[in-house]
């Protein structure tokens, strides 16, 4: 097996709602703020690449919206899809899986093109994997997620047939990668785990968006069950600091991978690397 990092870009969010009831006069320090309150955060990928399978863990936030829509994440960077995909080897029809982690906008943009008027999979040969619970939450959002969840990103998987479900929450998923699922930022958001170079590695998704979350009361505003993220979060961060876990983040603007140990303030971090480094 071999694993590579796919950056996609940067984009930027509100610093309050990326961290929650914490004081600006803390986070500021983590990840400084620009002058309207938002700030830098990566949209990182994973490419594992097993025996015949290339499997591609979340694609970035594509581009096809309108302007109107990019303006408010003021996307920057050098770094595309389709650049760190050519880095390594491969382009988007060499992908023969795509993991969903969940459907938010950012997540899963990459995953449908435009091509004049019509919406097509940007992988025509991969399967796009999400789970049915998490699909009936985004096909029939609530209110206060529903500009997370775009119909454009979405349906036109299920219209290509490309579509499939993990239907359990562990070990449904080929080539040795456990799909684990937590609740708390959304219905059904699935965390892939595999061994790697006899390690193991976490994919974090929006769980731990980056190494400035983890002391526990770091919640972003944007989870729908902030307590549910809470104990979570507490229960995979002792987790992995018990097991030496490789904790891999999709947000953090400069980290990709970390370990986590437990002192006397409770789960901290330890040491930061790139993927390729291990």
């Amino acid at each position: 097996m071999k694993a590579y990092t796919i950056d996609t870009g940067f984009f930027k969010l509100d610093g309050g709602a990326m961290f929650g009831v914490v004081p600006k006069t803390i986070w500021n320090k983590l990840n400084p703020a620009d002058e309207q309150n938002m700030c830098t955060w990566a949209m990182r990928c994973l490419l594992i690449e097993d025996g015949g399978r290339l499997i591609l863990i979340d694609n970035g936030i594509g581009n096809k919206q309108d302007d109107k829509f990019f303006g408010h994440y003021y996307l920057h960077g050098d770094d595309t899809l389709d650049a760190s995909l050519l880095k390594h080897g491969f382009t988007r029809n060499d992908i023969t899986d795509v993991i969903l982690t969940h459907l938010h906008f950012d997540h899963c943009g990459g995953s449908i093109i435009r091509e004049g008027e019509k919406l097509l999979p940007a992988f025509p040969k991969a399967i796009y994997w999400s789970n049915e619970r998490h699909w009936k939450w985004a096909t029939e959002p609530n209110e206060r997620e529903k500009a997370s969840f775009l119909k454009e990103n979405i349906l036109p998987i299920h219209q290509s047939g490309q579509l499939r479900f993990i239907e359990n929450s562990a070990n449904d998923f080929p080539s040795g990668i456990a799909i684990r699922q937590v609740f708390g930022h959304t219905e059904a958001m699935m965390l892939p785990q595999f061994s790697y170079k006899g390690k193991q590695v976490l994919f974090m998704a929006d769980l731990l968006p980056s190494t400035a979350h983890i002391p526990l009361p770091y919640v972003m505003a944007y989870d729908m069950f902030p307590l549910t993220t809470l104990q979570e979060k507490k229960s995979f961060l002792l987790e992995a600091a018990e097991n030496e876990y490789l904790l891999f983040f999709e947000h953090d603007p400069k980290v990709e991978c970390c370990t986590v140990s437990i002192t006397e303030k409770g789960v901290r971090l330890k040491e930061t690397f790139r993927l390729s480094e291990i």
